[in-house]
Protein backbone atom coordinates (compact mmCIF):
# COMPACT_ATOMS: atom_id res chain seq x y z
CA UNK A 1 0.00 0.00 0.00
CA UNK A 2 1.61 3.28 -1.08
CA UNK A 3 1.76 6.08 1.52
CA UNK A 4 3.20 9.43 2.02
CA UNK A 5 4.72 10.47 4.72
CA UNK A 6 3.79 13.57 6.53
CA UNK A 7 4.31 15.10 9.85
CA UNK A 8 4.58 18.20 11.86
CA UNK A 9 7.74 19.68 12.50
CA UNK A 10 7.64 23.61 14.13
CA UNK A 11 10.37 26.25 13.90
CA UNK A 12 10.21 29.00 16.83
CA UNK A 13 12.18 32.47 15.77
CA UNK A 14 14.24 34.11 19.10
CA UNK A 15 11.96 32.18 21.10
CA UNK A 16 8.49 33.22 19.41
CA UNK A 17 6.41 30.33 17.61
CA UNK A 18 6.45 31.09 13.50
CA UNK A 19 5.19 28.25 11.86
CA UNK A 20 4.47 24.28 11.95
CA UNK A 21 4.48 22.66 9.07
CA UNK A 22 2.59 19.17 7.71
CA UNK A 23 5.31 18.01 5.89
CA UNK A 24 7.36 14.83 4.62
CA UNK A 25 10.37 14.67 7.26
CA UNK A 26 13.49 15.14 4.62
CA UNK A 27 15.91 18.01 4.38
CA UNK A 28 14.36 19.85 7.58
CA UNK A 29 17.16 22.41 8.14
CA UNK A 30 16.89 23.27 4.13
CA UNK A 31 13.00 23.39 4.78
CA UNK A 32 14.21 25.96 7.76
CA UNK A 33 16.60 28.14 6.44
CA UNK A 34 14.25 27.97 3.13
CA UNK A 35 11.15 29.38 5.06
CA UNK A 36 13.35 31.77 6.85
CA UNK A 37 14.63 33.27 3.77
CA UNK A 38 11.11 33.80 1.87
CA UNK A 39 9.46 35.15 5.05
CA UNK A 40 11.96 37.91 5.27
CA UNK A 41 13.54 36.89 8.47
CA UNK A 42 16.95 36.35 6.51
CA UNK A 43 18.56 37.51 3.49
CA UNK A 44 21.80 35.19 3.18
CA UNK A 45 23.13 32.35 5.71
CA UNK A 46 25.36 34.60 7.54
CA UNK A 47 21.95 36.29 8.97
CA UNK A 48 20.85 33.56 10.81
CA UNK A 49 23.04 33.22 14.17
CA UNK A 50 21.97 29.65 14.75
CA UNK A 51 19.63 26.90 13.61
CA UNK A 52 19.30 24.26 16.51
CA UNK A 53 17.55 21.10 16.59
CA UNK A 54 15.56 19.56 19.29
CA UNK A 55 16.46 16.50 20.80
CA UNK A 56 13.09 14.93 21.34
CA UNK A 57 10.66 16.37 19.23
CA UNK A 58 10.79 17.50 15.44
CA UNK A 59 11.25 20.91 15.81
CA UNK A 60 14.10 23.64 15.59
CA UNK A 61 14.52 27.19 17.68
CA UNK A 62 16.47 29.76 15.21
CA UNK A 63 18.04 33.07 16.36
CA UNK A 64 17.94 35.94 13.89
CA UNK A 65 18.48 39.95 14.47
CA UNK A 66 15.98 40.82 16.53
CA UNK A 67 15.43 44.10 14.01
CA UNK A 68 14.92 41.66 10.91
CA UNK A 69 12.65 40.00 13.53
CA UNK A 70 11.06 43.62 13.68
CA UNK A 71 10.93 44.24 10.20
CA UNK A 72 9.13 41.49 9.12
CA UNK A 73 6.64 42.52 11.94
CA UNK A 74 6.16 46.37 10.46
CA UNK A 75 5.14 44.74 6.82
CA UNK A 76 1.96 44.46 8.41
CA UNK A 77 1.11 41.42 6.75
CA UNK A 78 -2.42 39.44 6.83
CA UNK A 79 -2.66 35.60 8.07
CA UNK A 80 -4.12 34.54 5.48
CA UNK A 81 -5.65 30.45 4.13
CA UNK A 82 -3.07 29.87 1.11
CA UNK A 83 -4.18 27.95 -1.91
CA UNK A 84 -0.63 25.86 -1.47
CA UNK A 85 -2.02 22.89 0.28
CA UNK A 86 -4.44 24.80 2.00
CA UNK A 87 -1.82 25.55 4.95
CA UNK A 88 -1.97 28.32 6.73
CA UNK A 89 0.57 31.16 5.75
CA UNK A 90 1.60 34.71 6.38
CA UNK A 91 3.26 35.87 2.84
CA UNK A 92 2.51 39.08 1.79
CA UNK A 93 -0.82 38.63 0.17
CA UNK A 94 -0.60 42.04 -1.97
CA UNK A 95 1.38 41.70 -5.61
CA UNK A 96 2.10 45.07 -5.03
CA UNK A 97 4.35 44.30 -1.69
CA UNK A 98 6.53 41.36 -4.05
CA UNK A 99 10.09 43.06 -4.57
CA UNK A 100 10.32 45.04 -7.59
CA UNK A 101 12.82 44.55 -10.54
CA UNK A 102 13.51 44.52 -13.95
CA UNK A 103 13.55 41.40 -16.07
CA UNK A 104 15.58 38.90 -14.87
CA UNK A 105 16.38 36.47 -17.61
CA UNK A 106 14.66 33.93 -19.55
CA UNK A 107 13.72 30.29 -19.58
CA UNK A 108 15.50 27.24 -21.81
CA UNK A 109 13.50 26.29 -25.06
CA UNK A 110 10.64 23.57 -25.00
CA UNK A 111 12.70 20.83 -25.61
CA UNK A 112 14.87 21.71 -22.71
CA UNK A 113 12.84 22.25 -20.37
CA UNK A 114 10.72 18.60 -21.19
CA UNK A 115 14.12 17.19 -20.59
CA UNK A 116 14.82 18.35 -17.33
CA UNK A 117 11.28 17.97 -15.94
CA UNK A 118 12.11 14.21 -17.10
CA UNK A 119 15.20 14.08 -14.67
CA UNK A 120 13.33 15.78 -12.03
CA UNK A 121 10.42 13.31 -11.90
CA UNK A 122 13.36 10.56 -12.29
CA UNK A 123 15.44 11.61 -9.86
CA UNK A 124 12.40 11.11 -7.10
CA UNK A 125 12.62 8.26 -4.80
CA UNK A 126 9.49 9.11 -3.36
CA UNK A 127 7.76 9.87 -6.40
CA UNK A 128 8.60 6.60 -7.79
CA UNK A 129 7.42 4.37 -4.51
CA UNK A 130 4.14 6.71 -3.97
CA UNK A 131 3.29 8.69 -6.48
CA UNK A 132 1.88 11.14 -4.59
CA UNK A 133 4.23 14.06 -3.66
CA UNK A 134 5.70 16.97 -5.12
CA UNK A 135 9.18 18.07 -6.39
CA UNK A 136 11.27 20.87 -7.00
CA UNK A 137 14.31 21.65 -7.98
CA UNK A 138 16.84 24.87 -9.12
CA UNK A 139 18.40 24.71 -12.55
CA UNK A 140 21.58 26.43 -14.25
CA UNK A 141 19.26 26.57 -17.48
CA UNK A 142 20.51 22.83 -18.24
CA UNK A 143 21.64 21.20 -15.18
CA UNK A 144 19.55 20.42 -11.79
CA UNK A 145 20.58 21.47 -8.49
CA UNK A 146 18.98 21.06 -5.19
CA UNK A 147 16.32 18.34 -5.53
CA UNK A 148 14.12 17.94 -3.25
CA UNK A 149 10.64 16.29 -2.44
CA UNK A 150 7.63 16.88 0.07
CA UNK A 151 4.13 16.57 0.31
CA UNK A 152 3.92 20.46 0.28
CA UNK A 153 5.13 22.07 -3.02
CA UNK A 154 5.96 25.00 -1.09
CA UNK A 155 7.72 23.23 0.95
CA UNK A 156 9.58 21.70 -1.70
CA UNK A 157 10.89 24.88 -2.70
CA UNK A 158 11.95 26.10 0.70
CA UNK A 159 14.02 22.98 0.63
CA UNK A 160 15.61 23.97 -2.61
CA UNK A 161 16.35 27.43 -1.55
CA UNK A 162 17.56 26.74 1.63
CA UNK A 163 19.94 24.40 0.39
CA UNK A 164 21.12 26.58 -2.24
CA UNK A 165 21.35 29.06 1.35
CA UNK A 166 23.45 26.57 3.50
CA UNK A 167 25.94 26.43 0.43
CA UNK A 168 26.23 29.88 -0.14
CA UNK A 169 24.88 29.82 -3.80
CA UNK A 170 23.87 32.64 -5.43
CA UNK A 171 20.75 32.09 -6.82
CA UNK A 172 20.40 34.94 -8.99
CA UNK A 173 19.49 34.25 -12.84
CA UNK A 174 19.03 30.46 -11.97
CA UNK A 175 15.66 29.27 -12.58
CA UNK A 176 13.02 27.32 -10.23
CA UNK A 177 11.16 23.93 -11.51
CA UNK A 178 8.00 22.89 -9.35
CA UNK A 179 5.70 19.82 -10.02
CA UNK A 180 2.26 21.38 -8.76
CA UNK A 181 0.92 24.92 -9.91
CA UNK A 182 2.19 28.03 -9.32
CA UNK A 183 0.46 30.34 -6.57
CA UNK A 184 0.65 33.38 -5.20
CA UNK A 185 3.38 32.44 -2.11
CA UNK A 186 5.77 30.28 -4.03
CA UNK A 187 5.79 33.12 -6.27
CA UNK A 188 6.71 35.68 -3.47
CA UNK A 189 9.62 33.24 -2.21
CA UNK A 190 10.88 32.61 -5.98
CA UNK A 191 11.23 36.34 -6.20
CA UNK A 192 12.60 36.85 -2.52
CA UNK A 193 15.12 34.49 -3.80
CA UNK A 194 16.25 36.00 -6.92
CA UNK A 195 15.62 33.31 -9.26
CA UNK A 196 14.84 34.88 -12.87
CA UNK A 197 11.87 32.02 -13.96
CA UNK A 198 9.76 29.48 -12.50
CA UNK A 199 8.28 26.62 -14.78
CA UNK A 200 5.63 24.24 -13.74
CA UNK A 201 3.68 21.50 -15.98
CA UNK A 202 0.44 22.80 -14.77
CA UNK A 203 -0.21 26.10 -14.47
CA UNK A 204 0.46 29.61 -12.08
CA UNK A 205 -2.00 31.51 -10.93
CA UNK A 206 -3.23 34.39 -11.44
CA UNK A 207 -1.85 36.46 -8.64
CA UNK A 208 1.28 34.56 -9.02
CA UNK A 209 1.64 36.21 -12.91
CA UNK A 210 1.14 39.28 -11.14
CA UNK A 211 4.01 38.83 -8.45
CA UNK A 212 6.32 37.55 -11.26
CA UNK A 213 5.15 40.28 -13.44
CA UNK A 214 6.63 43.18 -10.81
CA UNK A 215 9.78 41.32 -10.00
CA UNK A 216 10.56 40.35 -13.00
CA UNK A 217 10.49 36.93 -13.20
CA UNK A 218 8.96 34.84 -16.23
CA UNK A 219 6.61 32.12 -15.09
CA UNK A 220 6.20 28.84 -18.07
CA UNK A 221 2.55 26.79 -17.57
CA UNK A 222 2.25 23.49 -19.32
CA UNK A 223 5.88 23.26 -19.27
CA UNK A 224 6.37 19.50 -20.87
CA UNK A 225 3.23 20.46 -23.39
CA UNK A 226 4.66 21.33 -26.93
CA UNK A 227 3.13 24.44 -26.61
CA UNK A 228 4.28 25.94 -23.37
CA UNK A 229 2.49 28.61 -22.03
CA UNK A 230 5.16 31.53 -21.67
CA UNK A 231 4.35 34.67 -18.96
CA UNK A 232 7.04 37.41 -19.41
CA UNK A 233 6.98 40.75 -17.33
CA UNK A 234 6.26 43.84 -19.17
Amino acid sequence: MALVEETAVWLEVNGEPAVTWMCTPAMLEELAVGWLHGEGYIRTRRDLRSLRPCASDLGFWAEVDEERVRAVRAEGRTPVLASGCGAVSVFLADPATAPAGTRRGDPPDGGSLRGQFKALFASGTRYQETGGIHAAALSTGADLLYHAEDIGRHNAVDKVIGAAMLDDRNMSGLGLLVTGRISAELAFKAARSDVAWIATPSVPSTMAVAVAGRSGMTLVGRAVSATPQVHRPS
